[in-house]
């Protein structure tokens, strides 16, 4: 009997261990082929949504995290993430949140992400136009306002013999401070945190300001402005600020 009572616990922990080695690989598969939860417009998980469909509603809902915060947080930020690709999120006041959530309302294509690296290659581009004189460049990017602005720099800069020779050594922040809607245009802040090599030369090649060694920190808060109605989906620099 005890021979009989062995042989019959080692027939059940083997049939045990092949059910649970099958049991096991179907559990693991299911795992690998299940889909992403999906995602609004902003990047938030959206429960209400069927799966592998992503809800692009860029209206608040009642349980978003921004609506019951207290008055006394105000300060504090709300993560974003933009269109429905796994990036970084972006960390934005509540008031910047519901600014966005405006402006995809009525332009389901606006990706925060995307606006955000549009923003970065601007800044640079629009800095070294200015370094170089070129109004032309300037008059594409800039609002009429802005562009008259730079080339009266430009202009009084000239008269003086000065020449500039500035180097965008990196960009430490990009940032969306402000963003809002009024029909049809869309303004979005962002604060830009560089470190520029800024150097002055006189008519005879002279250095009369900066150095060549040292990168001075620089704020810079830009808006830019796009008529949603518009088919030209750039976006111009319509104010400049210190940031």
């Amino acid at each position: 009997m005890t021979v009989e009572i062995v042989i019959l616990a080692m027939i059940a922990a083997f049939l045990g261990l092949r059910l649970y080695a099958v049991l096991g690989r179907r559990a693991e598969q299911g795992d690998e082929q299940r889909e992403p939860a999906p995602r609004d417009a902003l990047g938030r998980l959206d429960a209400q949504a069927p799966t592998g469909q992503a809800n692009l509603s860029s209206q608040p809902r009642g349980t978003d995290r921004g609506a019951d915060r207290s008055a006394d947080r105000k300060d504090e930020r709300a993560p974003l993430a933009g269109g429905r690709s796994a990036r970084e999120p972006l960390s934005v006041l509540p008031t910047v949140e519901r600014g966005l959530r405006e402006i995809i309302a009525v332009d389901r294509r606006f990706d925060p992400h995307a606006f955000l690296e549009g923003a970065r290659g601007a800044y640079g581009i629009v800095l070294g136009a200015f370094w170089r004189g070129d109004k032309d460049e300037l008059a594409k990017l800039c609002d009429a306002d802005v562009a008259t602005g730079f080339a009266a720099a430009i202009d009084e800069r000239n008269a003086a013999g000065e020449v500039v020779d500035n180097r965008l050594v990196r960009l430490n922040e990009v940032v969306i401070t402000g963003a809002t809607y009024a029909a049809p245009y869309a303004r979005i802040t962002v604060r830009f945190v560089a470190d520029i090599a800024a150097i002055t030369r006189d008519a005879e090649g002279h250095m009369v300001a900066g150095s060549l060694h040292d990168a001075v920190e620089t704020r810079d808060a830009w808006t830019f402005r796009r008529n949603i109605n518009s088919a030209d989906p750039d976006w111009l620099l319509d104010e400049t600020d210190e940031g």
